[in-house]
């Protein structure tokens, strides 16, 4: 560990360790999470399809179709075309049930543009995808505070704006910053949260449901307001609230790597007040910073340095392999809720639910057994059960029970995808030294969003072929198991801050306990 990360990490202690100031900032930063967790996962409400029904006042009885035909309505259920005097037509009138208004009602999106829901799906993602390449650097060039307001503004913006979409292709547009704005903070969140907290709480963070919560709060707001539109213009006006925590300050840790002494100086003093505690000698500060030449003022480093060597390299590739891997898996299956049985507002609710222990034994776990056997045991949670969901599909058996093994099947599922996924953002910020950390966990973050741009692709495919959906999910669940176990474990590992510092300890093994207790702050989420 460099001497700076010692200084700063005992500095930290001094002001408090975990005070008033860290549980006022964790507070807000996790609870802000509703506002991308809703943007991420309206879709799975907002593109669902509801019941609905063909009508024209010229067929009859003699009209045949696709679909069921109701004699005293008059309706034929999902039809996209009928026949009438032997020639077939398109369905000239589409009712949808108005218990459930979404794009798909709002625009028709059935029959011959159900391809236009999962098109948006995928350019949201696109959004989160292209953000994910461009954020990480401007976190660790302009700072991790400007970024994080910057997602939450544009968040904010485009969601209210999206509320008024008078076309699918202004929807569309609205989803595309939706997700810039996710990309955004994604990226740069989990870095701001713990850059203010001492080592040992480290691993707690992880343990809060957060992402559960808002998720399963969005099912129950989705079920008493059941509207696209009212759901952006909820969603917005939250995020929008949080910009009034705009007075926190920017990372003392960045400021420091970046040569910024002084204005380090003023937040750690600021932070020792907050927390009552004597503000801490500092007069050493700035030769502590100069001894380590790394971090000379002026340091810059670019996204070419996350490949600058080969152990480098070959993490991340491991690694992307189970981001992409969790970005397809989890998405798949929250916006494929259509393909379980049951009330759509209950699936969403229960697909949030189901992560709550999962998330809560993961913080344990990663302590106990490590990184890299937490990971693969989510990994072969989710394989086994996606693996289940796919055979359920395409055997013959009495419905009721396929639907029975389906659901409980998919949630067993998602709780794997959702907790491996919460594995390897840990093992992610671990294995990336601090001076390029929010590049490699943005680069790791938009190779997720391939994943998600893949999924309601998939979902669409799998609507004429059972099972495809779910038998990729799994194969991909089996890959990443076995890419995990090619990674070296953290767990009781030093954390480098330095990319010199990398270069010079890739071999290096166990540490010695006491520097356990040391390790920097920066490098968990």
């Amino acid at each position: 560990m460099s001497s700076v990360s010692e200084y700063l990490e005992n500095t930290l202690m001094e002001c408090g360790g975990f005070g008033r100031f860290q549980i006022i900032h964790i507070c807000i930063v996790l609870v802000s999470k509703i506002s991308i967790t809703w943007s991420l996962i309206m879709m799975a409400f907002a593109g669902a399809t509801p019941d609905w029904w063909c009508q024209s006042a010229n067929l009859d009885s003699n009209a045949t179709g696709s679909g069921f035909w109701n004699m005293t309505s008059g309706l034929y259920s999902k039809s996209c075309s009928v026949k009438l005097n032997g020639s077939s037509q398109a369905c000239p009138s589409k009712n949808f049930d108005s218990n459930m208004n979404t794009i798909v009602s709002e625009w028709e999106l059935v029959c011959d543009k159900k391809w236009v829901t999962a098109t948006i799906s995928t350019i949201q993602m696109a959004g989160l995808l292209v953000s994910g390449f461009l954020s990480g650097q401007f976190a660790d060039v302009i700072g991790r505070k400007p970024t994080f307001f910057g997602a939450l503004f544009i968040m904010s913006f485009a969601n209210i704006l999206a509320g008024f979409s008078s076309s699918w292709i202004m929807f569309a547009v609205m989803r595309f910053f939706i997700g810039l704005g996710c990309g955004m903070y994604v990226t740069v969140y989990c870095n701001y949260q713990i850059e203010f907290t001492p080592t040992k709480y480290r691993p707690l963070q992880i343990a809060i449901p957060d992402w559960c919560i808002w998720a399963a709060m969005f099912g129950f707001f989705s079920w008493i307001l059941h509207d696209w539109a009212h759901l952006h213009f909820l969603t917005g006006g939250i995020t929008g609230s949080f910009l009034l925590s705009w007075f926190f300050p920017e990372s003392f840790r960045w400021l420091v790597s970046n040569g910024k002494i002084e204005e380090a100086s003023i937040i750690i003093k600021r932070i020792a007040k907050m927390n009552g505690r004597p503000v801490p000698n500092l007069d050493s500060l700035k030769s502590v910073v100069e001894h380590d030449v790394s971090l000379i003022q002026g340091k810059k480093y670019i996204f070419l340095d996350v490949f600058r060597h080969w152990e480098q390299v070959r993490r991340t590739i491991l690694l992307g392999v189970g981001w992409l891997s969790c970005g397809y898996g989890y998405y798949a299956i929250y916006y494929g809720v259509d393909q379980l049985t049951g009330n759509i507002y209950l699936n969403l609710f229960l697909l949030s639910v189901v992560d709550i222990p999962a998330t809560i034994a993961l913080w344990g776990l990663q302590n106990w057994i490590g990184r890299r056997w937490t990971c693969f045991g989510f990994f072969i949670i989710g394989f086994i059960s996606t693996m289940c969901v796919a055979i359920a599909q395409l055997i013959s058996i009495d419905d009721n029970l396929r639907g029975q093994l389906i659901n409980g099947f998919a949630l067993a599922g998602k709780m794997g995808v959702s907790a491996a996924w919460g594995a390897i953002l840990t093992y992610t910020v671990e294995l990336y030294p601090t001076v390029i950390r929010n590049m490699g966990f943005g680069l790791q973050n938009s190779i997720a969003r391939i994943g998600a741009m893949i999924a309601p692709q998939i979902i669409l495919i799998s609507m004429d072929t059972a099972g495809v959906m779910y038998f990729v999910c799994s194969a991909m669940m089996l890959l990443s198991a076995i890419c995990s176990l090619m990674l070296p474990e953290t767990k009781g590992k030093t954390i480098p801050d330095t990319l010199e510092t990398e270069e010079k300890s890739s071999s290096q093994k166990e540490i010695d306990m006491n520097e356990v207790t040391k390790l920097n702050s920066d490098v968990n989420c």
